[in-house]
């Protein structure tokens, strides 16, 4: 039953419940994106497991939430059970076996895999903001601290840098305003208690070097098998916000690195939003538009991405409409808001003249779904009532035994597994407070004979931060933040010697800057 170019997801079922025909996704409509929704227990981790698999089994590889832990076990071979070899009897699944699939465990917070970082610059305003769960003025402050460091050239790349910018912020709030507008000082107050509730929080882990290179989740096997990324999520979904907005800061990444391919033979990633709610709850409609826009384009750079949600009501009907591939478990229908998803879902769906959409969809079974995928033409198949097929890997967790066997084998161990802390922000303000405390008698002096001798013709002009003389502005634009830098600069002290060793460091994420690409910013 299995197929070239496909992946076979399971069996549909005539009303008398003989087996009418295979049910298969089709790789050259891998990137056109899906959903999978059911209610809790019928049945979406399985079917995430076999189309990961499937999409493995091609050559394509897979990025994965592990919301509970059972999905860890796709790394290890299947064990036969009755309930298995059963369902394949069931569909005429001949061709059943066991296998294992190459996989890479990642862990926010370093426990369950190789740690994943990202840096604040590389973050944005947008999703720092969304993370935070700033309010307007506060994000017109944490704008404007982009923005600073963009000019001043200050690497921002973990938390206690973001935070040292913000204190140089609130002590220079009346200066600052007059050239950005309106910096509230108590406004600085309430993004610093959000950061330390981050902190506390664990997210501080998140942010830091080495940041995670797309490419190490874009991986093959030696056997030619898409190496499937599974992120440990049990511990990071006690903060959903920091989930969510993860998932879409690596969306976003992917958006903004990859190339365009077209509609290839069959996608270069596949990506699968768990409880894909959680982005999409109390977020404002910039964001919504942003990830719209996002799943809309990014199928040109040949990703795939899969929601996987409780309810299709969770997912806006903008990001909805572009959901191709769709495998629907059961609903059920108590309460009106149950009765509205479960009238969406079956309008969603090519109508099967054999049966009911909205009827079958309370009385689907375990493993049992309503499958709708695009054929020939990018159309949409008609629906059909589906048993899906046993995974191959093991359904349930692997021990901590076993996690830790594949993590030694990694192809990336030891790449992500120590923080790297460089000059950034944080030391470069730290040094520049401590060389003004030890010289502001000495300033103060060359002030004062400077104001009694005439000004000196050929002084340059042009923007200035207070406190950083006149080497900040076009002098130091992009040090930290990926722009460069303006030519004419005759003496640097020890300081700025260090900083332009930094700049030569930072010099190959040129283009991060305060815009980080579609959703780098609040406003087009």
């Amino acid at each position: 039953m299995l197929e070239d170019g496909k992946i076979f997801i399971g069996a549909s079922r005539n009303p008398d419940d003989s087996i009418n025909k295979p049910e298969y996704l089709d790789l050259r409509f891998g990137n056109r994106h899906g959903l999978v929704t059911g209610a809790t227990g019928t049945g979406k981790t399985v079917t995430l497991q076999v189309l990961a698999e499937g999409f493995s089994r091609a050559g394509v590889p897979v990025f994965c939430a592990d919301i509970k832990g059972d999905l860890s076990g796709i790394a290890e071979k299947g064990e036969p059970k009755d309930f298995l070899t059963k369902r394949a009897e069931q569909i005429g699944f001949t061709d059943y076996e066991f296998d294992q699939f190459p996989v890479i465990f990642w862990d926010l917070f370093g426990e369950k895999g190789h740690r994943v970082r990202t840096t604040i610059a590389e973050m944005g305003p947008l999703l720092l903001a969304r993370l935070m769960d700033a309010s307007e003025p506060q994000e017109g402050v944490i704008n404007i601290a982009f923005k600073i460091a963009d000019k001043a050239g200050l690497p921002l790349l973990d938390l206690k840098d973001f935070s040292s910018l913000l204190n140089y912020m609130g002590e220079n709030a009346s200066e600052l305003s007059s050239q950005f507008g309106l910096i509230s000082k108590a406004s600085i107050g309430s993004i610093q208690r959000a950061l330390l509730v981050l902190e506390q929080q664990g997210a501080e882990q998140f942010f830091g070097e080495p940041a995670l290179k797309i490419t190490d989740i874009m991986r093959t096997s030696n056997n030619g098998h898409g190496q499937i990324s599974v992120l440990a999520a049990d511990k990071l979904m006690m903060n959903p916000r920091l989930y969510a907005t993860f998932l879409l800061w690596l969306l976003s990444e992917l958006f903004e690195e990859l190339p365009e391919v077209g509609d290839p033979d069959k996608p270069k990633l596949v990506f699968f939003f768990d409880e894909a709610h959680l982005l999409f709850n109390d977020a404002p409609k910039v964001l919504t538009e942003r990830v719209e826009q996002v799943v809309r384009l990014i199928r040109s750079k040949g990703v795939g991405v899969y929601f996987v949600t409780q309810n299709p009501l969770d997912v806006p009907e903008t990001v909805l409409a572009q959901l191709g591939n769709r495998v629907q478990h059961a609903l059920r229908a108590y309460s009106p808001r149950e009765q509205k998803a479960v009238k969406t879902a079956a309008d969603t769906f090519r109508p099967n003249p054999a049966f009911d959409c909205a009827t079958v969809i309370t009385n689907l079974g375990t493993g049992e779904a309503l499958v709708s995928t695009l054929e020939a033409k990018g159309a949409p198949s008609i629906v059909e009532r589906t048993l899906i097929r046993p995974p191959s890997g093991r359904v349930g967790p692997v021990t901590d035994a076993e996690r830790r066997q594949i993590m030694d084998k990694s192809p990336l161990l030891g790449l992500y597994d120590e923080d790297v802390d460089r000059e950034s922000a944080f030391e470069i303000l730290a040094a520049r407070a401590k060389k003004a405390a030890e010289s502001e008698a000495a300033q103060r002096a060359q002030q004062e004979a400077a104001r009694q001798q005439p000004t000196e013709a050929g002084t340059t002009s042009g923007w200035t931060l207070p406190g950083f003389g006149g080497d900040s502005g076009d002098d130091r634009a992009g040090r930290g933040q990926g722009r460069g830098r303006s030519s004419g600069y005759q003496r640097e002290t020890v300081v700025e010697a260090a900083m332009k060793s930094v700049a030569r460091t930072v010099a190959t994420q040129v283009g991060r800057a305060l815009v980080r690409g579609i959703l780098g910013s609040l406003k087009r």
